[in-house]
């Protein structure tokens, strides 16, 4: 065999499987192919959210979902301007199962306007919860609800989920229409 075939041999089964490799890793974990749908627009390049998680992107009640610790929990967010209330409930690390805890309240830090506010959510417990905990905290301060929905807003939850505590950031699309609500 002359000495560029085997050279070339050698570059070949030295430099393929590195490669391979490198063009997975560099690929990222987009949708699987066995999953059945396409790929988001949240789940593209630039977004928020560059990769597919084994969770949904909205809760099973249409709220916003929020990611506490490294996704070993989630909070869904979901408040209604009409009544102003905002409802907190507490999901697992799939964002699809209810998680009933022993706390009597979560909380919600908003910054708005230059004014930090801290709002309490007692505890409402679902129907399925067992006796003395909740996966649902509720609060009927309209103004809470606003401000949620306030462009420049920043809100986080903090919640304690036995015995630790685990903040996450709530964010909120502010590009849809607001013509009929009062901020």
């Amino acid at each position: 065999m002359p000495v560029h075939s085997r050279t070339f041999q050698r570059f070949i089964v030295g430099t393929l499987p590195a490669t391979c490799l490198a063009t997975l890793l560099l690929s990222g974990c987009g949708t699987a192919p066995d999953s059945g749908k396409a790929p988001s627009p949240s789940s593209s390049a630039g977004s928020r959210d560059d990769h597919d998680h084994a969770h949904p992107e909205e809760g099973p009640h249409h709220g916003h979902l929020v990611e506490l610790g490294n996704e070993e929990y989630h909070a869904e967010v979901v408040h209604e301007d009409e009544t102003g209330t905002v409802t907190v409930y507490l999901l697992d690390g799939s964002a699809k199962t209810a998680v009933p805890i022993d706390a009597g309240d979560v909380t919600i830090n908003l910054s708005h306007e230059g004014k930090a506010e801290q709002f309490k959510l007692p505890a409402s417990p679902d129907a399925g919860d067992p006796a003395g905990k909740s996966s649902r905290f509720v609060s009927q301060e309209k103004h809470l609800a606003q401000d949620l929905d306030a462009k420049g807003s920043a809100a986080k939850l903090v919640v304690t989920i036995n015995g630790k505590q685990y903040t996450g950031k709530i964010e909120h699309d502010h590009d849809h229409d607001h013509a009929d609500h009062k901020h």
